[in-house]
């Protein structure tokens, strides 16, 4: 430990020195952290980014290897990466970030020589299906915002690779709001493969000293009659769509003040319609996006300001106007109780009330009070260009958003999210207008004043917000609630889940030995994660000796280099005893090795085959099917419903996709994925058995069935290791057919003359003998043959028949 003056520093071999305050409660969780895959709960702006420092240190100088920390934004990517490159004693070109900004390749050389490597999960997924990073040799991986890792969240996969591939893995979850409930919490714990908790709350003795009261007000403000005015007439069109929906039995909902729970229901009673071939589906799931579509309407009248209403309306007129444009769209537009409200928006001229409360608030804020800073929050990007722009009147006022763009409002590039927030660090301006994507875990610097435009209708988001004030003094918090609105339901909504929040975090923290048997239980009854067979378990248990004077691990950063080795001895047995990086098994020969397409990302069918032992993935922008097997098989995948979709939409880029295959390779495969191919459309089973045949006797594809997407990458298995491993034959994404017979290549040229396909060719061909007598035939002389009518033979003539002009 180093001291200076009054103040105490970490002291550490791989940290820079006097550089890391020394807080007990960090090392007491980097302790607990280094032995144990961990989750560390902890209020926001209190380190939870050091202790994930403080374990990559250890593991970094005990065992070699590689760090990995994981953050789900850019923005986020950046401000870790800054950190450990002051923290750390490492050569700052051995930290590197990993965003889409990032060429592949590039980030396939940068991982090589990387000790720290800091990235968006979603580049990291996709670099492990493509095979392009290996996490054989990362020895510690941080996922932040860790409650984020539920569903197909990028998070979920990368965590079951890690403990797959790697020899001596060790997890640090981080989130200051992990979940609504214990079961939420487990849920984040099992997808990660977690099996220790650490929670420390403000009313920990050691915390407690560094954060301060933040007051919360709720601030009710009264809507004016214009602005109720327009929001009754879009709710008129609410109830009359309803009242359409209510005659197809779909709702007995009359009233406007819908839910998204009511929405749910009805689109689920649709689909059942939809699936079932009654036009009343469609119509009605029409009617459905409507009604969507005036409630975001009236959101924003009634929540955000008639300046953000009149910026929907016109997006929504654009849209209307554009090709393929959504008959939900075009009745919106041109139901004449809309365009009345939104002649009523263009006519209203004053401010809504939210815009002088806000202005009030944050004059009281910097003026009356001597503040510094202030940060107002809103969910709609058009309300925070509109909140800047107004703000700007009065303060020095700067918006941050994120990166996307959309119609009328343009996104921010990283660089300039970081150079906007550099400047209020640095207090060139008073006030900051952002969007949700400040909220998680940004180094936004300490305020006097959290203005929420709206309420949160989520625990997390709240106390995400919550955390940007309130850390080195007593900070406040507003909250601006529209009366009688939507607001009034996220205010209640908000409040009961924070509470159950602070319950469960609470019954977390007393019960989590509990937590962990029950955790332990589960990975073992799911296998997902082969703790008992690397070790993990035991050693864990070894490490959290209750006899212990001391939290476990808590010493190695209280003292020099000596106590770090002593303590890390009987740790290095997965290790290699010469230099400490973690050994690898060889790569198998018998690999087989399947290309998939970039877009094929949406499905799992990609990341399956990735996780499959003895199969390496490879992705690439293939312009011609979806997965390429060897250099004469490629794939092309349909689902049953987009196979039928080309039969009854007339949309034929499904043969166009197989023909372009069977022109590039040999044996081009066209898998069906899916139940119901005769019965999940009013098609004639005919008509699916003829575009069958078409696809195997005109086009020479192999037509496949499949049950589902771990039926086809079952599928894709078998064929990819019978053409590499059997026939001994190699992956080519280019092709390589076999040259064409005499009778093909003469078939081919013929197809090529406008566009007129292999079936009609032979006709040709079987009628005039030769390419030549094609070529010279006589228009009437062509309509004579099956298949020709008067405008095929008509583009023929004129195709063999017109100048060559460019």
């Amino acid at each position: 430990m180093a001291t200076t003056g009054d103040q105490q520093y970490v002291d550490h071999e791989l940290l820079v020195p006097e550089f890391i305050e020394r807080r007990m409660y960090q090392l007491q969780l980097a302790g607990a952290a280094k032995d144990r895959h961990t989750l560390v709960c902890l209020p926001t702006g209190l380190g939870k980014t050091t202790v994930s420092l403080l374990v990559t240190a250890e593991r970094l100088a005990d065992v070699g290897g590689k760090s990995l920390l994981l953050a789900p934004t850019k923005p986020l990517v950046q401000q870790h990466a800054e950190f450990y490159r002051e923290a750390l004693e490492i050569p700052d070109d051995d930290i590197v970030m990993f965003t889409g900004e990032v060429r592949p390749e590039e980030r396939t050389e940068l991982w090589q020589h990387a000790s720290v490597v800091i990235a968006t999960p979603q580049v990291v997924e996709n670099d492990l299906v493509g095979s392009r990073i290996d996490l054989s040799t990362v020895t510690h991986v941080t996922f932040d915002e860790c409650h984020r890792a539920t569903g197909d969240y990028a998070y979920n996969y990368i965590a079951e690779r890690y403990h797959q591939d790697a020899s001596d893995p060790l997890v640090t979850g981080m989130s200051a709001s992990p979940g609504g409930d214990e079961e939420e919490i487990l849920e984040v714990c099992e997808n990660l493969g977690i099996d220790n908790v650490e929670v420390m709350t403000e009313e920990d003795s050691d915390v407690e000293e560094y954060t301060h009261d933040t007051d919360v007000e709720w601030e009710r403000v009264e809507l004016p009659d214009e602005v109720l005015e327009i929001r009754d007439a879009l709710n008129e069109v609410v109830e009359d769509r309803l009242a359409k929906l209510k005659e197809l039995g779909i709702t007995r909902k009359t009233s406007a003040d819908l839910s998204e729970t009511d929405i749910k229901k009805m689109r689920a009673e649709l689909q059942q319609l939809i699936d079932n071939d009654q036009s009343e589906g469609y119509q009605g799931m029409s009617a459905l996006a409507e009604i969507r579509k005036l409630r975001t309407a009236v959101t924003y009248v009634e929540t955000q300001s008639v300046e953000a209403l009149r910026r929907y309306f016109e997006r929504q007129r654009n849209a209307a106007k554009s090709s393929g444009a959504s008959k939900a769209s075009q009745r919106f537009v041109s139901e004449p109780k809309v365009k009345e409200a939104m002649r009523r928006a263009e006519k209203y001229d004053d401010l809504h009330p939210k815009y002088s409360r806000a202005r009030i608030r944050i004059a009281e804020t910097l003026g009356i009070q001597n503040g510094e800073r202030v940060i107002v929050f809103t969910e709609s990007r058009d309300t925070a260009e509109a909140l800047t722009e107004f703000l700007g009147q009065n303060f020095d006022t700067q918006r941050f958003v994120g990166q996307g763009d959309k119609e009328g409002s343009d996104g921010m590039t990283q660089t300039q999210q970081q150079e906007v927030l550099d400047r209020f660090r640095g207090g060139d301006f008073e006030v900051l207008v952002s969007t949700s994507v400040a909220e998680e875990g940004l180094d936004v610097p300490e305020v006097d004043l959290v203005l929420f435009y709206e309420p949160v209708p989520t625990a997390i988001r709240s106390i995400q917000r919550k955390g940007r004030t309130g850390r080195q003094a007593k900070g406040k918090v507003a909250v601006l609630l529209a009366e009688d609105t939507r607001d009034e339901a996220y205010f209640w909504i908000s409040k009961r889940r924070e509470d159950e929040m602070e319950e469960e975090m609470r019954k977390l923290k007393g019960v989590a030995d509990e937590v962990e048997e029950e955790l332990d239980d589960s990975q073992r009854q799911l296998g997902d994660f082969d703790a008992e067979e690397s070790g993990r378990t035991e050693s864990s248990g070894e490490g959290g000796d209750a006899e212990s004077d001391v939290e476990p691990g808590l010493q190695t950063f209280d003292a020099s280099g000596e106590a770090s080795e002593s303590e890390s001895s009987d740790e290095e047995s997965t290790a290699d005893d010469a230099d400490g990086v973690v050994a690898t098994a060889e790569p198998d020969d018998e690999t087989v090795e399947i290309v998939a397409d970039q877009r094929e990302l949406d499905s799992t069918i990609a990341r399956d085959l990735s996780m499959r032992e003895g199969i390496e993935t490879r992705l690439e922008t293939l312009s011609v099917g979806d997965y390429v097997l060897s250099d004469r098989v490629v794939v092309e995948r349909k689902s049953v419903g987009d196979f039928l979709d080309t039969l009854t939409g007339g949309d034929r880029s499904m043969f166009e996709q197989v023909g372009d295959a069977t022109r590039h390779y040999a044996r081009p495969v066209v898998i069906l994925e899916g139940e119901g191919l005769y019965e999940e459309r009013n098609v004639h089973p005919n008509a699916i058995r003829g575009a069958l045949s078409s696809l195997a006797v005109d086009f020479g594809a192999s037509v496949l069935r499949t049950d589902d997407e771990d039926d086809t990458a079952d599928l894709l298995e078998v064929i990819a290791a019978r053409e590499q491993e059997t026939d001994d034959r190699e992956v080519s994404v280019h092709g390589e057919k076999s040259s064409k017979t005499l009778a093909e290549q003469q078939e081919y040229v013929v197809s090529s003359i406008a566009d007129i396909g292999p079936v009609t060719a032979r006709s040709l061909l079987e009628e005039f003998k030769t390419v030549e007598a094609v070529m010279t035939a006589r228009e009437g002389d062509l309509l004579g043959v099956q298949g020709v009518g008067e405008v095929t033979a008509e583009r023929i003539r004129d195709v063999i028949g017109s100048e060559y002009d460019r």
